[in-house]
């Protein structure tokens, strides 16, 4: 069955760093687009990124455009997003995400919160 476990969120600083990872399993990483989303506390899940299968191509939403990089390895069966310049509107609970055409996999998410 289909899993993905996300990891690498924490608590950090306005201007500091993380690199969100998520392990994949049980489909063939390679020929899926994949996706990070979060949600913000009272807001809505909105996507933040998006690479495709062979990871030539990626879209970012324009609030993080500049800021995140999303990667992947589909040797490895994982999925990246390194977030630069946070700021503390970039705290939520970031979630993996794999769609095909009648379903959507998420993974459990990870909490990122930019404090001082």
């Amino acid at each position: 069955q289909v899993q993905l476990v996300e990891s690498g969120g924490g608590l950090v600083q306005p201007g500091g760093s993380l690199r969100l990872s998520c392990a994949a399993s049980g489909f063939t990483f390679s020929s899926y687009t994949m996706s990070w989303y979060r949600q913000a506390p009272g807001k809505e899940r909105e996507l933040v990124a998006a690479i495709g299968g062979a990871g030539r191509s990626t879209n970012y939403a324009d609030s993080v455009k500049g800021r995140f990089t999303i990667s992947r390895d589909n040797a490895k069966n994982r999925l990246y997003l390194q977030m630069n310049s946070l700021k503390p509107e970039d705290t939520a609970v970031y979630y993996c995400n794999h769609k095909t055409y009648s379903f959507d996999y998420w993974g459990q998410g990870t909490q990122v919160t930019v404090s001082s």
